[in-house]
């Protein structure tokens, strides 16, 4: 058996979403693959976004392809905050009831004279402890404020419980992107299956809390 899926006993389970989200502000789609190898096609009309998206392609190998549409020409908020809405939406749905994944994550991630701490938990109890200190108010166009709005709204909507913890860092650019890459390398670690309990749900419960 592949262990980097569930089975049945038969054939593989493919861990994929697809999602979409149509406000009167924003238009998401969002396919995603969690036994992916990485591939990344993003374009959410945020130029910095996309590339945190590819950080969280590359380094947590999933393939994921998002393509959105937005009010930007008021600001990126919309978008940016719709993107994790949706994002979390679809890793809520491939994951299914968890069963059979480690669950837990956790990474720290240096960049430069960043060093970012990442800790998760798939434990269906949405939470996020957010303590980067961002320097800038922009990293280019992008406005630093909405990293904060894009994790709240990826914790809510994939039942996630986060805790982001800045320990080093002076430059914008490399605190963010050290947080997304440790956030990816940390989700590859909690959704990767675990081969003793492939069949289990991993909580002492039986049952992730919905």
């Amino acid at each position: 058996m592949n262990d980097s899926v569930v089975s049945n006993g038969h054939a593989p389970l493919l861990r994929q979403a697809m999602v979409d989200r149509q406000t009167k502000e924003t238009s998401v789609h969002v396919e995603l693959v969690l036994d992916g190898n990485g591939r990344a096609d993003n374009h959410t009309g945020i130029p910095f976004l996309d590339h945190m998206l590819d950080q969280l392609c590359s380094h947590g190998l999933v393939d994921l392809r998002v393509q959105a549409t937005g009010d930007t020409h008021i600001d990126d908020h919309h978008t940016n905050e719709d993107v994790g809405i949706t994002l979390g939406m679809a890793l809520d749905q491939a994951l299914g009831d968890r069963r059979g994944i480690h669950r837990f994550g956790h990474f720290v991630a240096p960049l430069d004279e960043s060093l970012v701490e990442v800790a998760l938990d798939f434990s269906g109890r949405p939470h996020l402890s957010y303590g980067l200190q961002i320097p800038t108010q922009r990293v280019g166009t992008y406005d630093t404020q909405l990293v904060r709005e894009f994790f709240v709204a990826l914790v809510n909507h994939s039942r996630m419980t986060l805790h982001i913890r800045q320990l080093d860092g002076i430059n914008s650019h490399h605190i963010i992107e050290a947080t997304f890459k440790a956030f990816a390398r940390a989700l590859r670690m909690a959704i990767a299956i675990d081969p003793r309990r492939s069949q289990q749900i991993p909580s002492s419960k039986g049952v992730i809390q919905a």
